[in-house]
């Protein structure tokens, strides 16, 4: 028999009651709800206005950027990210609320330093990124025009929604000396147009790319993101295949420099076959013309030998021819 407790159904099915829109002061805010466990609160002009939580590719969406921008600030480490329910409190003439966005960036060049036993940040982000939950039409409200309006007049440089389906993507920046919105610039057109931030130099993406989100190894090798994501890989992989390349030069520079030498005994093999074969050649007209001389000396003895038989035999007729007579 099981030694744990059982939990009536009463007890199991209990989930946290939502304290959505209570009134609360702002010193009661950041004490009783501010780090509240179950339910993640922010605080609008003394209203509690709970975070909504979004569907499961929306978070895909998140964490595929979170990536990129962990990419792009271990390359320029020129800010810091922040996440983990920050909040930072924007004093507006419509009242003061406090928001948790779900990323944040603090660039160094902030006035406000992040200081890192905190559990709040006491200055303006740089870059507010929201995770869209369309859950409820009060959610989208609240995240494409709400807080694009307090984080434009509370001094954000740069506002990013995220979510799931591009229609609900949204992207943008303050000009100088303006308190308002417009969308950040970008370069192309449709879902393949390239969005670039205006606050951290250099960094961009392609808006296909998070409804997509290719994976590490195609974004590092696409020129869009090569630049910041893995370069030190793609220089490593760069000079492996360099050396290889080099190595296989060398391996056909070596066979080469063989077949020359092949090439150059097999010349001076057929030069020394030709040198003996013109020796021989030489050696067999010289036995040819000590033939043909020992031939015509043996000639001319035997020709001498004739003629001197000849006067021999002469010279003996004659000397009958006298005793006859």
């Amino acid at each position: 028999m099981s030694q744990w407790p059982i939990p009536d159904e009463q007890t199991a099915s209990v989930e946290p009651v939502s304290a959505d829109g209570q009134l609360v002061s702002e010193a009661e805010y950041w004490q009783d709800w501010y780090n509240t466990g179950d339910l993640s609160y922010e605080w609008n002009n003394g209203r509690l206005e709970e975070k909504p939580v979004s569907d499961f590719e929306t978070f895909q969406v998140y964490l595929w950027f979170l990536e990129l921008l962990r990419h792009y600030l271990r390359l320029q480490p020129i800010g810091k990210l922040v996440a983990l329910e920050m909040g930072f409190r924007l004093a507006l003439r419509s009242g003061t609320v406090i928001r948790k966005p779900d990323l944040a960036v603090v660039l160094d060049t902030n006035p406000v330093a992040l200081d890192l036993t905190h559990s709040s940040y006491h200055g303006v982000f740089d870059l507010c990124v929201e995770a869209l939950s369309t859950e409820k039409p009060a959610y989208v409200h609240r995240d494409l025009v709400v807080k694009k309006a307090e984080y434009a007049a509370g001094g954000v440089p740069e506002y990013y929604v995220l979510h799931r389906e591009h229609g609900n993507l949204a992207f943008y920046g303050r000009t100088r000396g303006s308190s308002v919105y417009s969308p950040l610039p970008t370069e192309g057109s449709g879902d393949d147009r390239l969005v670039r931030s205006r606050i951290l130099p250099g960094f961009q993406f392609r808006v296909s790319d998070l409804i997509r989100r290719p994976d590490l190894d195609a974004i590092r090798r696409d020129p869009v993101y090569s630049s910041f994501v893995l370069p030190e890989w793609t220089r490593a992989e760069q000079e492996q295949v360099q050396a290889e390349q080099a190595r296989l030069q060398a391996e056909q520079a070596q066979a080469q420099a063989e077949q020359a030498r092949l090439r150059a005994e097999r010349t001076q093999a057929q030069a020394e076959q030709a040198r003996l074969q013109a020796e021989h050649d030489r050696d067999k007209a010289s036995r040819e013309r000590d033939k043909l001389s020992r031939e015509r000396d043996e000639a001319l003895a035997e020709a001498r030998r004739e003629v001197a038989a000849r006067a021999a035999l002469e010279a003996e007729l004659a000397s009958l021819r006298n005793r006859s007579s």
